[in-house]
């Protein structure tokens, strides 16, 4: 994380040098250029207020001696005071000629003059004085803000370098953090005193670390579960072939066993591809828009199973003027007959199909499932009722999915229901 420290520093370096240059550019360049117009007002003013001093002589005891003043009686009598040529080194006559306006200034080899006048009848008044006094208010001002804006500076370049330490210890635990994603043996120690976005970030960290462990967990979960579910037929089937073998069965007693598990192994094959096509079909975000009447699918899904179970009654009921849904008659038989061979070993006496509201009710009067297993029952290979697991209701669940549509699993007072919209 060294390259890290060392980026966010400079970084940091950069900003305080480049906020140096803008202050000294504005302190120096832009700030008197923008103060200048108060300056001058604030001299005009300056040199106005004697002039009310000066009757019909000049007392230079009286007056500042940073101004000189001009006494103009007629065209041709002028007093000036002592310090004029202290102040401006011009001739009277050569002031006379800058003097255009009531205030005003004028430059002489580089030095900026300025002058203030007062008429009356029978006199003129001048003050006139040269731009030190506002070199001076410039310097008194620069003097009284530069040691504030410095001592401003260093603090925030101090909070600066601390909050980049923070922040960078921050982004040092949340890598060691990544790092360790796959370490259950690592504990984090690191302790945030603010809730923060990097905060949310550390937390989001740890859910991903629980997420990829549980599904890690499941994944081996489901690997067992599968190869437990396939070894029974095949166990079967290899003790039928041995025991044939060995002579100690008659084929035609074994052959319909054998079958019997090789059907069983096809169905879960089946199934097996057919929920990997589905999880592909997910990925492309595709809805399937073709529509199916699905009353003629549930008739024929009934007829295959009542062979099964003809000790239960079966029932539907349909009160939908229509009974079109999305999806295929495919995927759509896929569905029911899931749902149906789940519910044969479950039901007691009766399985109904009810179709209201634009809702599709499977009904049966078995027992209440756990309800601890509820929440993960259309989870692939996940224990479900009575410790029994397979893939007839995650194929059920991701099928609707595809269309758009929801199912629900409610227990009744006495069975259980799926409920479909």
């Amino acid at each position: 994380m060294k390259s890290l420290k060392e980026t966010v520093y400079r970084q940091l370096l950069a900003i305080a040098i480049f906020i140096i240059v803008i202050l000294a550019i504005f302190l120096g360049i832009l700030l008197p250029k923008m103060l200048l117009p108060v300056y001058e007002k604030s001299i005009y003013e300056y040199l106005k207020q004697p002039l009310e001093l000066i009757d019909y002589e000049i007392n230079q005891n009286e007056l500042e001696t940073e101004v000189a003043y001009l006494y103009i009686t007629g065209h041709t009598n002028i007093v000036a005071s002592e310090n004029l040529n202290q102040i401006i080194p011009l001739n009277i006559n050569q002031i006379l000629e800058n003097i255009k306006d009531t205030y005003g200034k004028f430059k002489y080899r580089g030095i900026t003059y300025y002058y203030n006048t007062v008429y009356t009848t029978h006199v003129t008044k001048i003050a006139l004085t040269n731009d030190s006094y506002i070199k001076n208010m410039r310097k008194d001002i620069l003097y009284n803000v530069f040691p504030i804006l410095f001592i401003v500076l260093i603090l925030i370049v101090g909070l600066l370098v601390g909050w980049a330490r923070r922040l960078v210890l921050k982004i040092e635990h949340l890598k060691e953090k990544i790092d360790n994603l796959d370490n259950d043996d690592y504990i984090d120690h690191y302790h945030y005193y603010m809730d923060d976005e990097l905060k949310l970030l550390s937390d989001a960290i740890d859910q991903m670390k629980h997420n990829l462990k549980e599904t890690e967990d499941y994944k081996n979960m489901m690997y067992q579960n599968i190869s437990h579910d396939f070894k029974t037929p095949l166990t079967v089937i290899k003790s039928y072939m041995e025991a044939l073998e060995d002579q100690m069965i008659k084929p035609e007693e074994a052959y319909p066993i054998i079958k019997e598990q090789t059907n069983k192994l096809e169905t879960k094959v089946h199934s097996l591809l057919y929920l990997n096509k589905l999880n592909y079909i997910k990925d492309l975000k595709v809805q399937p828009e073709k529509r199916v009447d699905i009353n003629p699918i549930i008739n024929a899904s009934l007829e295959k199973f009542k062979y099964h179970r003809p000790d239960i009654e079966w029932k539907v009921e349909i009160y939908d003027k229509t009974t079109i849904y999305r999806g295929s008659e495919d995927m759509w038989e896929a569905i029911i007959d899931n749902l149906l061979n789940n519910f044969i070993r479950y039901a007691k006496s009766l399985i109904r199909i009810t179709i209201k509201n634009n809702k599709i009710t499977f009904y049966n009067d078995g027992p209440n499932i756990d309800p601890n297993v509820l929440n993960d029952i259309f989870t692939p290979y996940k224990k479900g009722i009575n410790g029994q697991f397979g893939l007839g209701l995650s194929i059920v669940k991701k099928t609707i999915s595809l269309f758009g549509y929801e199912i629900t699993v409610k227990n009744e007072r006495k069975g259980v229901s799926f409920m479909i919209k």
